[in-house]
């Protein structure tokens, strides 16, 4: 519910609506355009309805009001802070002053007096939601006003304008705050919305045309956005989805371009979840989904995005048009900049991965700047924006779970955000390259990374005196010389894996690394959490060369006091981080050479 719809939509901007609280720090809704606020006010009898009023509150701005509240206010609705009676017959607790809103007849520069008053009294502090990190440039930027207000009428606004898809069984069941966070985000070029007619193909159900797997760590700390190109031949596993019909099971299609995980043969969003996890090995908890509108809409809600050419730019496929150096672009310029192939690089598909990536980057920025965040006109404008075109899966179907969310990812600083892509070479099953298929010598390194929560960018950690010794004693037990692989003696256990797993890693040990004198013990006497090597101190030499093989760190090597007597066999123990045979336990320090990067904090030239 807004102006419009109270029948004063000639007057009342909804960005206007907002207005400072000088009490709190915080933009709230006030929707009552015809009385100015109380300066204070007591919960009314609930008999009554009356309300009190501070006796020592300043006169000055205040308008006459009513006793009793009307049925069309926001007080009424939310009981003044926002959040909404639950029908005992009481009033929530008061809230502090809010200045009345401004109208369009004022004009831009006649705004209501106490508002300025409290600007010039206090400045406004950001509130939890409205940190809430925007990673994909917009895609979540409604979490800036639906996590800094509970508003009754905010929230049923913005929760009518998002659409969910039930793809239950394809995630995880949800995102949990100890643990680490799995997001695809996927561009459709489906040609909906005014204007697009177009673009994309004419009639398509939609292909998953841009694709970004955004995976924030465990702590918190570092973000990986990996983009996954659609010309990617993979395997599309078997899916269930859900159509208008009711449930119906699709089979997978081996060796397949990426894209058609969306839209072809009825897949849904889930379809496309089940094989990024078959990709990648992680598990995504939730997708996100935009068409063209949404670059469109959310490029200009910003006010413009800031992005700089190398060149000079006239590419006429796409309708971009750029001079050389930095421009602010918006709309229909926006989408020919994340749209073009031609104008810069290579031209391919690859290189428009990194174009966007660089856009995105830029918008992050955009959106966290101090501009986008105090400005309650353009958080209103972004978050009709983002939420008009977005659809999402159920399980984060409401402003509340997207709040949630939001402020889970608040604490991720965008220069440990990176944009990456994933290694791809050309497909050598065809005379003329139009499609890429993975390179498993960066694919995995880059998997394990993102598994493990290893930044691609360098963060910085404190740690204690006594950590940093425990460290470097560790990290001692990985140096020196290492036994040939056919040396080595091991019995596996499996203590908290997946099914299987002793006998996987047995074989891929015997018939993939040389490990011959190895055996199968099946389950260990209980689970632990994190893998282990037991070994003698006359097998330092074998553990480090397991150790190796296995990606095992440091921390999971346990030498023991007695040397080993004999043929007597080390003792691997797999934990619940083991992920499968051949995928090491923990990732490297540093991203294989090669890998596409674009670091989220930093503005480069597209050339």
């Amino acid at each position: 519910m807004d102006a419009h719809s109270r029948g004063q939509a000639d007057e009342i901007d909804p960005a206007d609506q907002w207005v400072l609280n000088p009490q709190t720090g915080n933009y709230e809704l006030r929707l009552d355009h015809s009385t100015g606020q109380p300066t204070s006010s007591r919960p009314q009898d609930a008999r009554s309805g009356r309300g009190s009023r501070r006796k020592d509150a300043p006169e000055a701005g205040d308008a006459p009001r009513d006793d009793a509240p009307r049925s069309g206010s926001a007080s009424a609705a939310t009981g003044r802070s926002g959040g909404r009676g639950k029908g005992t017959g009481n009033d929530p607790a008061p809230r502090a002053d809010v200045p009345g809103q401004r109208s369009r007849r004022a004009g831009k520069g006649q705004s209501d007096p106490s508002a300025a008053a409290g600007r010039r009294k206090r400045k406004a502090r950001k509130s939890g939601g409205k940190k809430a990190l925007v990673w994909t440039g917009g895609v979540m930027a409604f979490l800036l006003v639906g996590g800094g207000t509970t508003g009754y009428f905010v929230y049923q606004h913005f929760n009518g304008n998002i659409d969910t898809i039930d793809v239950e069984g394809a995630g995880s069941g949800g995102f949990k705050k100890d643990q680490a966070v799995n997001i695809l985000v996927i561009g459709t070029d489906k040609r909906t919305g005014s204007g697009n007619e177009g673009y994309g193909d004419n009639g398509s159900a939609g292909h998953a045309d841009t694709n970004i797997l955004f995976h924030v760590s465990k702590d918190r700390t570092n973000a990986t956005a990996l983009s996954i190109p659609r010309d990617l031949i993979t395997d599309i596993p078997d899916c269930t989805a859900k159509t208008e019909d009711g449930t119906k099971e699709i089979p997978g299609t081996p060796q397949t371009r990426f894209n058609v995980s969306l839209g072809q043969d009825e897949r849904d969003p889930g379809c496309t979840m089940r094989t990024v996890k078959e990709l990648t090995g992680l598990t995504v908890d939730h997708f996100m989904m935009a068409d063209f509108n949404a670059v469109k809409e959310i490029s200009t809600a910003v006010g413009g995005v800031n992005v700089c050419v190398g060149k000079d730019v006239d590419d006429p496929k796409s309708g971009l048009k750029l001079t050389k150096g930095p421009h602010r672009i918006q709309g229909e310029q926006a989408l020919a900049f994340v749209r073009t192939r031609h104008a810069f690089g290579n031209e391919s598909d690859l290189t428009r991965i990194q174009t966007q990536q660089q856009f995105l980057s830029s918008m992050i920025r955009q959106i966290q700047s101090s501009q986008t965040l105090t400005s309650p006109s353009k958080l209103w404008k972004l978050a009709e924006a983002a939420t008009n075109a977005l659809t999402v899966d159920t399980g984060i179907g409401t402003i509340q779970k997207l709040s949630d969310l939001g402020k889970e990812l608040a604490s991720v600083n965008p220069k440990n955000i990176t944009f990456a892509t994933l290694p791809v070479v050309d497909n050598p099953n065809e005379p003329v390259p139009a499609t890429v298929v993975l390179n498993e010598a960066q694919a995995k390194p880059l998997f394990s990374m993102m598994q493990n929560d290893v930044s691609l960018t360098e963060v910085k950690k404190k740690e204690s005196a006594k950590e940093a010794a425990a460290k470097k004693k560790q990290e001692a037990l990985l140096k020196g010389t290492k036994a040939d692989p056919a040396d080595v003696r091991v019995d596996v256990f499996n203590g908290g894996g997946p099914q299987g797993s002793a006998q996987e890693t047995l074989s891929w040990l015997q018939n993939t690394e040389g490990v011959l004198k190895s055996t199968n013990k099946g389950n260990a006497p209980a689970d632990v959490s994190k893998t282990t090597l037991e070994y003698a101190p006359n097998q330092a030499d074998q553990a480090r060369a397991l150790a190796e093989m296995m990606g095992l760190p440091a921390s999971g090597m346990k030498p023991g006091t007695e040397d080993a007597e004999g043929l007597e066999a080390m003792t691997l123990t797999l934990g619940k981080d083991f992920k499968q045979a051949g995928v090491p336990i923990t990732g490297p320090a540093k991203a294989p050479e090669g890998v596409q990067k674009v670091e989220a904090d930093k503005q480069v030239c597209s050339k």
